[in-house]
């Protein structure tokens, strides 16, 4: 395995000390600490405060979590309570899917 690690950087939206925002920003650090073990940084934006932010950065609702890198960039909206949905948004558990659904098909380009 290459000694060189992702560093990820994240931005949660927020709307003030609302019950999911409080409850996002938990689940989020508890995330964080268990699966990034310090390669990431994290700015928290509270769009009540800095609502140019949230126009610039086309955010609709909040909580809203934006994985700005690595690319590509990905934005998960919610209290952020399914740890699977977050790890597979911010591309962690990608290997770990084994059953894609009935809806998913693989192509080979070659063919």
């Amino acid at each position: 395995m290459s000694p060189l690690r992702k560093t990820y950087i994240l931005k949660l939206y927020v709307a003030g000390n609302t019950p999911n925002s409080v409850r996002a920003l938990r689940t989020l650090n508890n995330i964080l600490d268990q699966e990034f073990k310090g390669v990431y940084a994290l700015k928290v934006i509270d769009v009540l405060k800095n609502p140019q932010l949230a126009e610039e950065d086309k955010i609709l609702a909040t909580p809203t979590l934006a994985k700005i890198l690595p690319l590509p960039v990905r934005k998960i909206i919610g209290d952020l309570s399914d740890r699977e949905k977050v790890l597979i948004g911010l591309d962690l558990l990608y290997e770990e899917i084994s059953d894609p659904g009935p809806d998913f098909l693989l192509q080979d380009e070659g063919d």
